[in-house]
């Protein structure tokens, strides 16, 4: 299941406050900035610093490349 478009419109970085990106199929929120991604689990975003993963540089490449080429926008404009 998708997260809310509503809740998804507010939805920031609960580090630096910025946007983020939403990818449904992995079920988490990615930080692109601080290259921090967020679970997703039982359709809650887990927006804890301290749960966040911090991703290698390749992982933050295949991500930022996936986003473009899905189309995939950040929760909100910054």
């Amino acid at each position: 299941m998708a997260l809310d478009p509503q809740l998804l419109e507010i939805l920031a970085c609960p580090e630096d406050k910025g946007p983020l990106l939403y990818f449904a199929d992995e079920e988490s929120l990615y930080n692109p900035r601080l290259k921090r991604r967020y679970a997703i689990r039982d359709d809650i975003p887990i927006m804890l610093i301290d749960e966040a993963e911090t991703v290698s540089d390749e992982e933050h490449e295949r991500l930022v490349a996936k986003a473009e080429a899905d189309g995939i926008r950040p929760t909100f404009e910054a």
